[in-house]
């Protein structure tokens, strides 16, 4: 069955529905978004969707819903291998790179031990990041040590090799929730020097955002560093955070360490399609940025007016000192369904909003005006 019947198909039983006797005793369910009335600037999602080509992929991919997903994922590893610079086998699909968080946590920390588990060790974070991989490291009985951000809100990488025993370093650049970067000179000497045995996991979940010069992408290191892995997301700037897709880059031999770990086909068709689809049109990545870079321009503009200070942003996202707890304030937004960010322990004053469109933006500060007077 193809698509054009596939969707003939859906409008028959549209008709059908409409036509139903009135006698009917089952209730017809009325579909609605959960979210329906909500401004949504919770969760760091792209407010503008995938491509039209990735939309138009997925159509033409209905076809292929009772097959497995493996020749499209070799064309999206053949793809992604390409753009990076790197072999085929040194990229690792993921179900979002949630996943791939997931299998570093399981092939790197938990309790030290010798032979086949060795160099498996703790886990190193910044604090506040993204917790993900924090609580997937203590399911499996790793340490988890926390070293709080320096005063400029970047990662005080001296007190994090520090503190690690091989194991795994996270690094979340920029990071989640402060939309801030660790400097790419700092980063880079860091990753020369750490120990062969202590495994560095970098996230680069909002690369495609990050616009100062004081940034860079360490996927071209990964060549000359065996612990070196960078995770990247189609979740951000491509805009499928529901249909999950992501990868990883890293050397051969470490590829084949976290393989075992994964399940087969982790990656559904649907999102494969798109997420190849996507890379192929680079108006994706250009107006994202921009979109986001005006609706940012203007919300900022708007809570400095107010008097109150961010943290220099990178990312689809900002964060807001309050001065204030934050948790009755997240409440009150709730009440005005605005949704924002969680509570971040590390930093109790401050609120984390992400970059919708202007229109919610707008919307976000006309509540927020209402709930700080």
């Amino acid at each position: 069955m193809n698509s054009r019947k596939f969707t003939q198909l859906l409008g028959v039983g549209a008709a059908a529905a409409v036509v139903r006797p009135a006698c009917s005793l089952i209730a017809e369910p009325v579909p609605q978004s959960a979210t329906a009335g909500v401004v949504r600037l919770s969760a760091n999602e792209n407010p503008y969707g995938p491509s039209p080509k990735a939309f138009k992929a997925m159509s033409d991919a209905f076809d292929l819903a009772c097959r497995y997903p493996d020749e499209h994922n070799n064309l999206l590893i053949e793809k992604l291998a390409k753009i990076n610079g790197v072999d085929r086998d040194q990229v690792l699909l993921g179900d979002g790179s949630g996943e791939v968080l997931k299998l570093c946590a399981e092939t790197f920390t938990g309790p030290m031990t010798t032979g086949k588990n060795s160099g498996r060790g703790s886990l190193v974070v910044a604090d506040p990041t993204f917790e993900a991989i924090l609580h997937q490291a203590s399911v499996g009985g790793a340490e988890v040590v926390k070293v709080p951000l320096t005063t400029n809100f970047s990662h005080d990488l001296p007190k994090m090799m520090a503190a690690a025993s091989e194991g795994l370093i996270y690094i979340c650049n920029p990071n989640n929730p402060t939309a801030s970067i660790t400097p790419k000179n700092e980063l880079r000497e860091f990753i020369t020097k750490t120990p062969r045995q202590t495994t560095i996991l970098v996230d680069e979940a909002y690369y495609h955002y990050a616009d100062s010069p004081d940034y860079e992408s360490v996927i071209p290191l990964v060549k000359d560093h065996s612990n070196l892995i960078v995770a990247r997301t189609f979740s951000k700037i491509y805009g499928m955070a529901g249909l999950r897709c992501g990868y990883c880059v890293a050397q051969t031999d470490t590829i084949k360490r976290i393989r075992p770990h994964q399940m087969w086909d982790s990656v559904n068709i649907m999102a494969l399609a798109a997420a190849i689809a996507s890379l192929d049109d680079s108006d994706q990545v250009t107006n994202g940025r921009r979109l986001n870079n005006e609706a940012k321009a203007f919300v900022t503009g708007e809570i400095d007016a107010m008097g109150y200070q961010q943290i220099p942003s990178q990312a689809n996202f900002i964060m807001i000192n309050v001065k204030r707890p934050v948790v009755p304030l997240i409440q009150a937004l709730k009440q005005h369904n605005v949704h924002v960010g969680r509570l971040f322990p590390a930093l109790p004053n401050y609120m984390r909003v992400t970059i919708g469109k202007k229109s919610e933006m707008e919307t976000f500060l006309s509540a927020f005006r209402q709930i700080a007077a």
